[in-house]
C-alpha cells in the first residue's frame, strides 16, 4: 500500500506540471472549456444558459448602434477640423500681415542686416593652428565672451531704452566694422611689435563686440516684437525670428564660399587680412537700405512702451485676425 501511495503523489505531481506546462502554452484553458457544457441562448427570451445559471442579456436595436456611431464620428469630425480651420487663419493672416509696409520693411532690413558674410570659421583655424591656441584657452575667450553679452544687456537696459532703435542699429554698425579690422594686427603679427600679447588681444577684441553686439541685437529684439499686430503676435514673431536666423546661415555661408575663393584654408593664411576686410566693409551696406526702419524703427523702447499702454488703456487695440475679416466683409 505505501508503494501504491508514493506512486499515486508521483502521479499527482506530474498532473500538476503538466496542468502549469498547458497552462503557460495555452492550451490548458482550451481544454478545460472542452470539458464544459456549452452555454445556449434562448433568442425569445433573450435568456444565456450557462452552467452558472442564467443570465439576462441586454439587447440594443441596431439603430440606435448607428446613430451613436453617427454622432461620435460627426463630433470627432468637426472637433478634428477644428484646429485645420485656425491654423488656415493664421496662415492666411500672416501673408496679410507681411504685404504691410510696417511689417516687411523692417523684415527686409532685418534679413539685409543679418545676413551680412563672416570670416569666423577662418579666423578660429588662424587662433588653433598659427597663433597655437588651444580648447582651454578658446574655453577662457568664450566663458569672458558671456558674461561680457551680460554687462551689454545690463547697459542697454540701463542707458539705450530711450534711444530710438534705428539710431541704436546705425551707430553700433558703424563702430563695429572698426574694431572688426584690428584683426588685421592678429593676422600680420603687428600687435607683438607693439607689445601686446596675442592672448591679451583676442580678450580686449571679443569683449567690446561682445557688448556692441548685445546692444544691436536686442534692439532687433525690441523691432520684431513691436510690429507684431495682435492676434497673430506669437506666429508672427516665430516668422521673424526664422527670418533672422535664415540670414545668419545664409551670411555664414556666403562668408564660407568668399573663403574657398580666396584660397584661405586650415594652412594658408596669405589672404586672411583680405577676407577680414571684404566681411567688416560688407557689414555696412545694410546702412543704405536703413530708411526701411522710417516709422516704427524712429522711436526708442520706452516710447512704444508709452503707447502701446495708452492704446490699451483707450480700448482701441483691435485684434489683427477681426480686421483683416472686417477688410473681407
Amino acid at each position: 500500500s505505501s508503494y501504491s501511495n508514493e506512486n499515486d503523489d508521483e502521479n499527482d505531481d506530474d498532473t500538476r506540471f503538466q496542468q502549469k506546462k498547458n497552462t503557460k502554452n495555452g492550451r490548458y484553458c482550451e481544454q478545460s472549456q472542452e470539458n464544459e457544457p456549452a452555454a445556449s441562448i434562448d433568442d425569445k427570451s433573450n435568456v444565456k444558459t450557462s452552467p452558472f445559471g442564467q443570465i439576462k442579456l441586454r439587447k440594443t436595436p441596431n439603430s440606435t448602434v448607428r446613430k451613436d456611431i453617427m454622432q461620435s464620428s460627426s463630433s470627432s469630425s468637426s472637433s478634428s477640423s477644428m484646429p485645420t480651420n485656425d491654423i488656415s487663419k493664421q496662415i492666411s493672416a500672416l501673408f496679410t500681415a507681411f504685404k504691410v509696409p510696417s511689417i516687411w520693411k523692417p523684415a527686409l532690413f532685418l534679413f539685409l542686416w543679418q545676413s551680412t558674410p563672416t570670416s569666423e570659421g577662418a579666423f578660429l583655424y588662424f587662433m588653433t593652428n598659427d597663433l597655437g591656441f588651444g580648447p582651454e584657452f578658446l574655453g577662457r575667450v568664450r566663458l569672458v565672451t558671456a558674461a561680457s553679452s551680460l554687462i551689454g544687456v545690463w547697459g542697454y537696459q540701463k542707458y539705450l531704452r530711450t534711444v530710438p532703435i534705428k539710431k541704436i542699429l546705425l551707430w553700433t554698425s558703424i563702430a563695429s566694422a572698426p574694431l572688426g579690422l584690428l584683426n588685421l594686427l592678429l593676422i600680420s603679427h603687428a600687435n607683438r611689435s607693439l607689445g601686446i600679447p596675442d592672448g591679451a588681444f583676442v580678450f580686449g577684441d571679443d569683449v567690446v563686440l561682445a557688448i556692441l553686439g548685445q546692444f544691436a541685437f536686442l534692439p532687433t529684439l525690441v523691432l520684431a516684437a513691436r510690429i507684431c499686430p495682435p492676434g497673430i503676435e506669437a506666429v508672427l514673431f516665430a516668422t521673424l525670428m526664422s527670418i533672422f536666423n535664415g540670414a545668419s546661415t545664409v551670411g555664414t555661408e556666403v562668408g564660407a564660399y568668399l573663403t574657398k575663393v580666396l584660397g584661405v584654408t586650415e594652412s594658408n593664411f596669405d589672404n586672411l587680412g583680405l577676407l577680414t576686410i571684404i566681411c567688416n566693409l560688407s557689414s555696412l551696406y545694410p546702412l543704405i537700405f536703413i530708411g526701411l526702419l522710417d516709422g516704427v524703427g524712429s522711436k526708442s523702447e520706452t516710447e512704444m512702451e508709452d503707447e502701446l499702454g495708452g492704446d490699451a488703456e483707450a480700448g482701441t487695440t483691435v485684434s489683427f485676425l477681426e480686421a483683416s475679416s472686417l477688410e473681407d466683409t
